[in-house]
């Protein structure tokens, strides 16, 4: 194994992180990296690991600055290669890990974006056409959940009341509340969904499941149409917690709710809502 391409070594890592159980986006986003990292290196002659040096791999990051990555999407890139390349010495393929000294690029904290109500009401109006996509909006607006979430959800998971979000990656089960508004856009929904054996909720015509990147774009065209471009799918999630924080729900419901790992990650929002002291409230309010 030591005498190995790092092409070579690339789907013995994949595969090693799809025994541990690691979300398919993970695994996609790593393994489209790590190609474009040893794309790279080949074009310098570095094939095998140990021709890899920490100077190789600061210019693989000086290189995606130069070509407009952002430092966020670049830190991102290093997370995956310093991962693999833990996993090399782990596999007794190096004794030395190149990318232990290179660092991040600096990325500037910015707040999160969230929506006032006459602008989710706006975004509610131009997508209430499509019966789909508005049922997305109105779930991550009522329920805060991630975009891969949603379109992980099964049909089986939608229960009287509740949502079950299945365990993935480092994320236990959870369930959500499921209140009027997203239970009614959910179940005209399935008065059209069409018909098809696939177990997720959410389909395309041909009854293939949505993909984390259609559902992005489906929901940027009706922020253009809303006339809020400064928007992505992203800020609903946002909003929910900001406006439940606004409207006195206890913080650590909230974060349960929404899946947080830290109640910490959950405080950060407090800021962006304008409150010190959050309140108790143990129900969560209706967008």
């Amino acid at each position: 194994m030591a005498a190995d391409p790092l092409k070579n070594l690339l789907p013995k890592f994949i595969e090693s992180l799809e025994t541990r159980g690691r979300s398919p986006a993970t695994i996609l986003a790593y393994k489209s990296d790590l190609t474009q990292l040893i794309d790279f290196l080949i074009k310098k002659s570095k094939v095998l690991p140990e021709q890899v040096y920490s100077s190789d791999l600061d210019a693989f990051r000086d290189t995606l600055l130069a070509e407009k990555y952002t430092p966020k999407s670049v830190s991102r890139k290093l997370n995956a290669v310093k991962t693999f390349f833990r996993w090399l010495i782990t596999e007794n393929v190096l004794t030395n890990d190149p990318s232990s000294s290179v660092a991040h690029p600096k990325i500037e904290n910015s707040l999160p974006k969230f929506m006032s109500q006459l602008e989710y009401r706006a975004l509610r109006d131009v997508s209430r056409s499509d019966v789909r996509i508005a049922a997305i909006v109105e779930l991550i607006l009522q329920t805060g959940l991630r975009i891969s979430e949603v379109a992980s959800l099964k049909t089986a998971d939608v229960k009287e009341g509740v949502l079950k979000i299945e365990s993935y990656a480092t994320q236990p089960e959870r369930t959500v509340p499921l209140n009027k508004p997203a239970s009614d856009a959910l179940n005209l929904y399935l008065t059209i969904r069409p018909k098809s054996d696939s177990p997720y909720l959410f389909i395309s015509k041909n009854g293939k499941p949505l993909a984390v990147r259609n559902i992005r774009a489906s929901v940027a065209r009706y922020m253009q149409r809303a006339e809020l471009p400064n928007y992505s799918v992203n800020d609903l999630r946002t909003t929910f917690i900001v406006e439940n924080l606004k409207n006195g729900v206890d913080i650590v419901l909230l974060s349960q709710v929404s899946g947080h790992k830290r109640l910490s990650t959950t405080e950060r929002y407090l800021e962006l809502a304008q409150i010190t002291e959050p309140g108790k409230k143990q129900v969560l309010i209706e967008l």
